[in-house]
């Protein structure tokens, strides 16, 4: 007898004779999750278990578990052999306080000697005679107890179903490019595109000195605390100033924001181009800001010439927005004020439906080349490590 961790997969059950790539993917980022803990891991049919570890450190484990994209659930088990006698010996120990309960068992092993629902019976009646007052509830009970009968000879007894993240494993569908400002919205978007499996880079536009210092360290501490889900992340960093002043100068105030952000998206594709990134990855909510409108983000993506921009936000409302972040732990530091690039030399009045003809226009006053390069040759890169 001893304790272990199961493991379960959901949506790469879909994926027909490609499901070893995204099964190989999914073990690797376990691995990787737990790297520098003590433990076993070995795969069982449609299973995978993770054992030998100090039960003081279970709950680490589990946290640390829950947060790995491509895993729909685990449960604490304890694990047996196959055998009657064993498993009776862990039911017959089972105390509820009152609890209602439930037995269920799942008989993957054919060559068990009892039917599923034979067997549950009689461990339910094992429980009612060793617990005082028991109650049982088919229905709606307080503890299910799951006895999981598999084909490798071995017996899962568990009373826990812990939800994970779900969706595909990191790194499955490749990398992209969030842009991370330090606002709400930036750091959900890198969330929930990492949740269908894009590993990722971000870019972080500041304008110092019209920006603090403490605005960029914000930035930061939200790509560590976006770590434990997405992994380690490469952090762009871009000075922005001499473009907004450019911009402030020599275009009209209406379309200030049009023209900074089409030149934010020349500069995430020469990245993504030089660090061979295939998607840029955006926070916007459709109709959320004047930018966020559908004119505004098709005129801001048209100078994308080969790659999708992903919008994993667009039809999220901000409460929506809001509770994920609350959730994935991000909130709190979007929150605390301290300005980044975008509010700098904000107009009064941004255009809500520029065209793309109009906004040429006022790049023609620009070398918008030159600014881009300047741009770029200034890269800062920070290593954020989960």
């Amino acid at each position: 007898m001893k304790n272990v961790i199961l493991l379960r997969f959901g949506e790469i059950f879909l994926k027909g004779r490609n499901i070893k790539v995204f099964e190989n993917q999914l073990i690797s980022n376990v691995k990787k999750w737990l790297e520098g803990e003590k433990y076993d891991f070995h795969v069982t049919l449609g299973r995978y278990i993770v054992s030998n570890y100090d039960l003081k450190d279970q709950e680490r484990l589990i946290d640390k578990l829950t947060k790995v994209f491509g895993l729909y659930s685990l449960s604490p088990a304890t694990e047996v052999k196959s055998c009657q006698e064993e498993i009776e010996e862990v039911i017959k120990n089972i105390k509820l306080d009152g609890k209602p309960y439930k037995v269920s068992v799942k008989r993957a092993d054919k060559n068990f000697p009892i039917s599923s629902m034979d067997y549950a019976k009689k461990l339910g009646t094992i429980i009612w005679n060793n617990n005082e007052n028991p109650i049982v509830d088919l229905y709606n009970p307080e503890v299910e107890i799951n006895v999981d009968i598999r084909n490798n000879g071995r017996t899962y007894i568990y009373t826990q179903s812990i939800s994970c993240q779900g969706g595909l494993p990191l790194g499955s569908a490749g990398r992209g490019l969030l842009l991370l400002s330090g606002g709400i919205d930036s750091p959900v978007a890198g969330y929930l595109i990492s949740k269908r499996g894009l590993e990722l880079h971000a870019l972080h536009f500041h304008s110092y000195p019209y920006t603090s210092e403490l605005a960029k360290e914000k930035v930061l501490t939200l790509a560590k605390e976006l770590t434990p889900y997405v992994g380690d992340i490469t952090l762009h960093c871009i000075s922005f100033t001499k473009v907004q002043e450019a911009i402030h100068v020599n275009c009209v105030p209406e379309y200030m924001i049009t023209i900074m952000r089409r030149i934010m998206m020349r500069i995430a594709q020469n990245i993504c181009q030089k660090y061979q990134l295939g998607a840029i990855v955006t926070g916007e909510s459709l109709g959320q800001v004047a930018s966020q409108t559908m004119q505004s983000m098709t005129v801001t993506g048209s100078v994308i010439e080969s790659l999708p921009v992903f919008r994993p936000c667009v039809a999220m409302d901000k409460e929506e927005i809001m509770t994920i972040a609350k959730k994935i732990g991000t909130y709190d530091t979007s929150i605390l004020p301290y300005e980044d690039c975008c509010t700098v030399f904000l107009p009064k009045n941004p255009v809500i439906k520029p065209t793309i003809e109009k906004a040429e226009r006022e790049e023609s006053f620009l070398n918008v080349d030159d600014l881009v390069n300047e741009c770029l040759n200034n890269e800062e890169i920070i290593e954020i490590k989960k």
